[in-house]
């Protein structure tokens, strides 16, 4: 079973935050919500509040398979500012570990160099932010331990794409089954 952290922060996109959650606790993986705002609570971009298990200050999340980030303005550029945050995706690259990210939020992974010579996707409007990434236009993509979605609308292929790659194609299909997505 993998580990997931799930970054959150005030202004991010509620759906992209929670549905990797949702589909990835539905598959028995371990999945932990880590606000990157000094507190619990984060205040998502459509004013709901998200309660999460744990806040960046309280741990090293070194343990983890997974890195995920949701998109959102203003989220995607409060997740940008969070210097341990940015170590922390930077020792995930170094070590070979996945990294996740959808619509706004790959401009945080293309700013720190780790897209360079990948293949991504991202909201449009960001594309010159994925520096060195050949940008394609599908919902979701991996290329090597690293995972991209384009946005809202694809909030569920990003997470069934995330379980592909941590289960295998045979369970994100059953999931994909189950909710009714495919």
């Amino acid at each position: 079973m993998a580990k997931i952290y799930v970054f959150l922060a005030d202004g991010c996109e509620e759906i992209e935050a929670l549905t990797p959650v949702d589909i990835l606790r539905r598959a028995g993986e371990e999945v932990v919500t880590v606000s990157v705002m000094g507190r619990k609570e984060v205040t998502g971009s459509h004013k709901i509040t998200i309660q999460a298990d744990t806040v960046i200050e309280d741990g090293t999340f070194t343990d983890g398979s997974v890195l995920v980030l949701p998109g959102g303005m203003p989220g995607t550029l409060n997740l940008g500012k969070n210097e341990k945050l940015k170590e922390l995706i930077l020792s995930y690259h170094r070590e070979g570990k996945r990294l996740a990210a959808i619509c706004a939020a790959p401009s945080v992974l293309g700013k720190l160099g780790v897209l360079e010579g990948r293949q991504a996707v991202c909201f449009p409007g960001f594309e010159e932010q994925l520096k060195g990434a050949s940008v394609l236009q599908v919902p979701a993509v991996t290329d090597g331990t690293i995972t991209t979605g384009r946005g809202m609308g694809a909030a569920v292929d990003f997470s069934l794409e995330l379980l592909t790659q941590l289960q295998g194609k045979e369970a994100a299909e059953e999931m994909a089954e189950k909710i009714i997505a495919r």
